[in-house]
């Protein structure tokens, strides 16, 4: 059994319209609703053995904040500057060569891919994956590279304002 935890960043800020979308920071009110949606982690047993995160720094925040609330080592975070610009097939392709020693993984990253991601495995669709939700998903697989093709059960769709 493989299980993905898919995030979408924290509610960031728009403050300074000359900062490049790249670099734009948390917003307090971001970071309080990611501390929620990890209390309701950690009620849950949620842990991982990895974590991926966009490269863009409110992915990259927001992966830190998850990996200090479920005790996983910030310094393992593995950040993919292709998640930032990436496509549903871009993010399924982040599991292609993904070690199969780890079952519980993390992806942390962006809308509108997230939710077309998610969207290949949630009934009914969801419209949007709002900043701080999580969705996880369990495959019936030992290898990450079979998701795509394997059976799958959704454990749990929650975002800030379900909490």
């Amino acid at each position: 059994m493989k299980t993905l935890y898919v995030v979408r960043h924290a509610k960031s800020s728009w403050s300074h319209p000359d900062l490049p979308d790249h670099d734009r920071p948390l917003l307090e009110k971001g970071k309080k609703r990611t501390r929620k949606i990890i209390n309701f982690l950690k009620e849950e047993g949620v842990t991982v053995d990895f974590i991926i995160s966009s490269s863009a720094v409110r992915a990259s925040e927001t992966a830190l904040y998850f990996a200090k609330g479920l005790n996983y080592p910030a310094s393992e975070i593995k950040t993919d500057p292709a998640i930032y610009y990436a496509s549903a097939e871009d993010i399924f392709m982040q599991f292609s060569d993904l070690n199969d020693a780890y079952s519980k993984v993390m992806i942390v990253g962006h809308n509108p891919a997230f939710t077309n991601f998610v969207n290949c495995f949630i009934q009914p669709p969801i419209d949007w994956l709002p900043t701080s939700g999580v969705i996880s998903i369990q495959f019936k697989t030992n290898k990450w590279e079979e998701i795509r093709e394997s059976k799958f059960e959704v454990e749990f769709v929650i975002f800030p304002k379900l909490l």
